[in-house]
């Protein structure tokens, strides 16, 4: 595969990191040891949007958290959601196989070294301006927007534009 446009094409599921993408990588902790996390509604929206072209959208996060579980099954919809997983590479095996699709098929959003494996054999890797140094090297597109901001509606707006969808 050669363009990003053409990698976009291909894709038929994106899956995607929480803290420092869907989110700015910040946590506030209070005194009780509860979290907090901010995420962008146009980033929501555009994960609706890209599930109603038929496109599959999966979230795999290091971290477990309560609030995040809410938003992207409760709210959002999403089916394909673990939370506080260390090695995410057997996370994306079992994805695959459960959805039959090929490395090819998959684009990864990352922003940190413990994407970068997911991110090298995905079909289309995605990053966020303000990602680690190793993120950005092995991405095939970059957001203009830091992560929590709307980066990631921007790269379902590139996947949508590609398939012809936007």
């Amino acid at each position: 595969m050669g363009t990003v446009a053409e990698r976009a094409r291909a894709v038929r599921c994106l899956v995607l990191d929480v803290d420092g993408v869907l989110t700015d990588g910040k946590l506030y902790v209070a005194p009780d040891g509860s979290e907090w996390k901010a995420v962008n509604v146009r980033d929501g929206l555009g994960l609706k949007m890209l599930m109603r072209a038929g496109l599959e959208v999966a979230i795999v996060s290091g971290r477990p958290s309560e609030a995040m579980r809410h938003r992207f099954q409760d709210d959002l919809g999403i089916r394909h959601l673990w939370l506080g997983v260390e090695d995410k590479q057997p996370v994306f095996e079992a994805l695959m196989k459960t959805l039959q699709l090929s490395e090819t098929q998959m684009a990864v959003m990352g922003d940190d070294v413990p994407d970068v494996p997911l991110m090298r054999r995905a079909g289309l890797a995605l990053t966020v301006a303000d990602a680690h140094p190793q993120a950005l090297a092995v991405a095939h597109w970059t957001s203009r927007l830091p992560g929590g901001h709307g980066a990631v509606r921007e790269a379902v707006d590139l996947i949508l534009a590609a398939q012809g969808c936007a």
